[in-house]
């Protein structure tokens, strides 16, 4: 009788060993499985996380090149209209220079076109044999300090040279006026109107006597012996 007791003890001790095996390894796996529920919700979390952060950092990025992009179109749009505007201002200057220049050249031709400049200084009386340019050839002469022996030297030597003529071009060389100045423009040293005016070439043509042949005569017998003065 014991001994069916102590085998039922066994037998039930064992079962009870058994259920509480069982119930063990069900609490163990629920927790297990309750770990890896939690570990995954923490991958996915972490997961959300980082690619929020990534977004974030992208739409910084795209924040940042869009006003960059934003002040170099500004800057460039500024230049652009800088440089439009200065265009525009050296257009502007460039015709005004244009316009002036033709203004000048059609005022220049105007004068030329409407004879000579007329003389108001005085003529001396000895002079009033001769008339235009030769007249005031005379009394510039003897204004310059020559002696009136000495016109008709100069008034051969001019003959020679342009006929007394003030529009008198050589096309060869160039000379110009009166005395033939070479180059014509020389005789602005004597007045801007050096194209138009009588007086303003003959008295370049006196000072220029005087300074290589003393008088008219004096350049006038050069003249016979070499062709030139």
């Amino acid at each position: 009788m014991k001994r069916l007791w102590s085998r039922m003890g066994v037998r039930a001790a064992s079962v009870g060993l058994l259920v509480l095996g069982l119930t063990g390894g069900v609490y163990l796996g629920q927790n297990r499985d309750d770990q890896q529920q939690s570990a995954q919700a923490q991958l996915v979390l972490q997961a959300n996380e980082d690619e929020m952060r990534l977004l974030k950092a992208r739409q910084a990025d795209h924040a940042a090149a869009r006003a960059h992009r934003v002040v170099a179109e500004e800057a460039a749009a500024a230049k652009a209209a800088t440089e439009v505007q200065s265009a525009a201002s050296k257009a502007r200057k460039l015709e005004k220079e244009v316009i002036e220049a033709k203004e000048a050249e059609e005022a220049k031709k105007a004068e030329e076109a409407s004879g000579p400049v007329a003389y108001t200084g005085e003529i001396p009386s000895s002079c009033n044999e001769y008339s235009g340019s030769r007249k005031i050839g005379c009394a510039l002469m003897l204004e310059d300090g020559f002696g009136l022996d000495q016109f008709p030297c100069l008034d051969k030597l001019w003959k020679k040279e342009s006929g007394w003529n003030y529009k008198a071009l050589n096309s060869g060389s160039g000379a110009y006026g009166i005395p033939q100045a070479l180059p014509g423009d020389k005789m602005a040293s004597e007045g801007s109107d050096w194209k138009t005016n009588p007086a303003t070439q003959i008295k370049w043509g006196l000072g220029y006597i005087k300074g290589r042949y003393d008088t008219p005569c004096g350049a006038w017998s050069h003249s016979q012996n070499v062709g030139w003065y």
